[in-house]
């Protein structure tokens, strides 16, 4: 999404702070962006979103829950792309 587009999905965010957040976010290697026109548009990084989530989840765990390991397998699958048959979640 343009990153317009996602302050507006937050209600009463501020644009200014939601290019801050994603500027952050690209830095720390979650989402990436690409120029479409005028507008920065903005994607997830699955896989990296994915790691950092087997982290905490493990992390909280300890390693030791089937429930999180699931979440994780099919987390991993996704592409965040909508049209994408490998995303089962």
């Amino acid at each position: 999404m343009a990153s317009g587009a996602i302050a507006a999905a937050l209600g009463d965010a501020s644009p200014s702070l939601v290019s801050f957040h994603l500027k952050e976010l690209e830095s720390a290697g979650l989402v990436e962006n690409w120029r479409d026109g005028k507008s920065i548009v903005y994607s997830a990084k699955f896989p990296a979103l994915s790691d950092l989530v087997a982290f905490l989840m493990h992390d909280c765990c300890e390693g030791h829950c089937a429930w999180c390991d699931q979440a994780i397998a099919l987390f991993a699958k996704c592409s965040g792309r909508p049209t994408n048959a490998n995303c089962d979640i």
